[in-house]
């Protein structure tokens, strides 16, 4: 009885209660790593769409209240609704180029319906994800995860010289800052034991941030003015149907659907040391989608799995649902108080460039693992290869899609992870299947003849 009671409270058993003062910290963790990607799109959007003050902090409160509701169901499903892993979800980093193109053709309300088709396409993905999941090997969702992680390295950098469009973007302070972060984050994780060596991320964020004020670079200005209470408002925004802005909504849906599954892969193999179920699967997909069309009615933009997330999980092994429940907890709170997320998003970019750059990398070595799971072979290699090169190489030089129809840049043009993952999921099904062995026999074959 001893043992299962301390099991019960361990931060390393995916049903595990650790006590309070263990779990606040790691919860908090979480928060921290992803509150600036959940608040940012909507303060993008809001710009394009030209919302007043208030109505673009009821945005982004809406963001922060979807975020919540949809970790808790992947939490703890209802139904086939959830995953059930420790997950953390939130607005989409990845749908911002979409938004702002659909945003500034069709305003507010045209996202918002194109949002809602978009979650009905990833709950029909979800529900046939097990007979088309043979299409999704290791080969190809480790590709995804590998090109998710390098794709997060810009955001990181920028960060870390201080957010695009700050006025001291590179400054040395920012540099510095940032490598004080990030050398506390591992000197916590490599060097320290026990509960330091778990929330490593988080002390490296509370040095950065305090060293950050004495600089003088922290803004206080959003705690002053936001407001104390706030609630979403239902169809606030209106909501609009337009086919050109669905299609490419369902686009992005199906294949933000792909990368649940790099996400969820990434965190049962780096977190928990197994593979993903197919109810695991369908079930993250499905709750994805039916959060994303709640919020298409709140005023939430669209939400997905949080990739940084994923890498605290798989470099921490910490999975308790309880502490990732509480990271939903300070979300919801932030929804309802809008000076507590304020609070949050007064720490510096750099300070969390600096602490998330490890994640990142954490991220494209599970994606690296899961590839590995199958052969090398030249075959494997040549798809892995093409898939990350036309990914990466075409979003860093957009201006290569310019004479193409805008639709292509919308979806194409900006997501190195779209990319990867519609070469590595065609070539994997159109190349002849090669073992290593096939290959060894082909060579020996050749030199037979000669």
């Amino acid at each position: 009885m001893i043992e299962k009671s301390k099991s019960n409270m361990s931060v390393f058993d995916l049903n595990g209660v650790p006590p309070l003062g263990k779990a606040i910290p790691l919860g908090l963790q979480h928060v921290l790593a992803m509150i600036v990607g959940n608040v940012t799109p909507a303060i993008i959007i809001a710009g394009v769409v030209g919302l007043n003050t208030n109505d673009r902090t009821l945005l982004v409160q809406c963001g922060m209240f979807i975020a919540g509701i949809a970790t808790l169901l992947q939490l703890y499903p209802i139904g086939k609704i959830g995953s059930g892993l420790p997950i953390i979800m939130g607005v989409s980093f990845a749908y911002v180029p979409s938004l702002i193109a659909i945003g500034s053709q069709y305003g507010i309300s045209g996202i918002f319906g194109a949002q809602l088709i978009g979650g009905i396409a990833a709950i029909i993905v979800g529900i046939f994800i097990k007979p088309i999941r043979k299409y999704f090997p290791p080969l190809v969702a480790g590709t995804v995860v590998f090109t998710i992680g390098l794709s997060l390295y810009p955001i990181a950098i920028n960060y870390i010289a201080g957010g695009m469009g700050a006025p001291n973007y590179g400054a040395f302070i920012n540099w510095g800052i940032a490598m004080i972060t990030l050398a506390v984050v591992l000197f916590c994780n490599q060097f320290s034991k026990g509960y330091i060596k778990l929330a490593s991320i988080l002390v490296g964020i509370i040095v950065g941030y305090i060293i950050s004020i004495i600089f003088r670079i922290v803004d206080f200005t959003p705690v002053k003015e936001a407001a104390w209470f706030a609630i979403p408002k239902p169809l606030y925004f209106g909501i609009e149907f337009y086919p050109s802005a669905i299609i490419t909504m369902v686009i992005m849906y199906i294949v933000n659907s792909v990368q649940a599954v790099g996400d969820l892969s990434a965190t049962t193999v780096g977190g928990m040391g197994r593979e993903v179920t197919d109810k695991e699967l369908s079930g993250g997909i499905i709750g994805n989608g039916f959060c994303s069309l709640i919020a298409s009615l709140l005023g939430g933009l669209p939400t997905a799995t949080y990739s940084q997330n994923v890498g605290i999980v798989a470099m921490t092994k910490v999975i308790s649902k309880f502490i990732l429940a509480l990271a939903a907890g300070f979300l919801l709170v932030g929804a309802f108080i809008p000076k507590f997320g304020a609070i949050m998003t007064t720490i510096p970019q750099c300070v969390l460039g600096g602490a998330t750059i490890t994640v990142f990398g954490m991220i494209t070595m599970t994606g690296i693992q899961l590839i590995i799971q199958d052969e090398l072979s030249g075959r494997n290699i040549t798809i892995v290869g093409l898939a990350v090169a036309l990914g990466i190489g075409v979003t860093q030089v957009p201006q290569s899609l310019a004479l193409f129809p805008n639709w292509v840049m919308m979806v194409f043009g900006s997501s190195a992870v779209i990319i990867s993952t519609v070469v590595v999921f065609v070539l994997n099904l159109i190349l002849p299947k090669k073992t290593l062995a096939d290959e060894q026999n082909e060579r020996e074959e050749m030199e037979l003849k000669e």
